[in-house]
């Protein structure tokens, strides 16, 4: 069976090209939607593919109908292909219940592979790059030493709470608490006996 999905992103935008093109395809059941293809949760995607059992196919009028990137393409394709139900797509002409669209299919995601660890290099030789400049990654300490070593004098009088010096340090008490653990046990209530 042929299975139809349609999706438009604004309510301005008009479903009636997809559906048709759906309908010439063969399509027996046709699911609609009007929502972002940045939204994961689509509900008329996941009936569609619920609906669909072995040896079905699910047919899209354009690859960009069905998912925004390449990756959410192929988790989604694989994700048919483990229930043994088929995909196609009209205007892209692949088609993955043939050998010829499943081989395009497998390079779609070699290539989309391949961009990854491009991506994960590039990463890796900046981040090497910035630490042999003296440069380290990640968000800058809200605390300097100098303000670790104010907190600890404050915190020894007990008449200055461990609340007390984060509002004067200006942060969070979890923050104090992690660069100064102690502080957690002086902000304890004493325990009865």
């Amino acid at each position: 069976m042929l299975i139809g999905y349609a999706r438009v992103s604004t309510v301005d935008q008009n479903l009636d090209l997809q559906r048709n093109a759906l309908t010439e395809a063969g399509c027996e059941r046709i699911f609609t939607e009007q929502v972002s293809g940045a939204v994961m949760d689509r509900p008329e995607l996941t009936a569609a593919i619920s609906f669909a059992r072995a040896g079905d196919t699910l047919v899209v009028w354009k690859l960009d109908r069905l998912a925004r990137s390449m990756k959410q393409l192929i988790d989604t394709v694989e994700n048919l292909r483990a229930q043994d139900i088929g995909f196609r797509s009209l205007t892209e002409a692949l088609d993955t219940t043939t050998a010829q669209g499943r081989l395009v299919f497998h390079m779609f995601g070699a290539l989309a592979e391949f961009e990854r660890s491009l991506i994960r290099e590039r990463t890796q030789a900046g981040l090497s790059a910035a630490k042999k400049a003296g440069r380290t990654g990640g968000r800058p300490a809200k605390l300097t030493g100098d303000d670790i070593e104010a907190a600890k004098t404050m915190l020894t009088n007990p008449e200055i709470g461990v609340a007390s010096v984060a509002n004067r340090l200006g942060v969070s008490l979890a923050t104090l608490y992690r660069h100064i653990p102690a502080a957690r046990a002086s902000s304890a209530p004493p325990s009865r006996s």
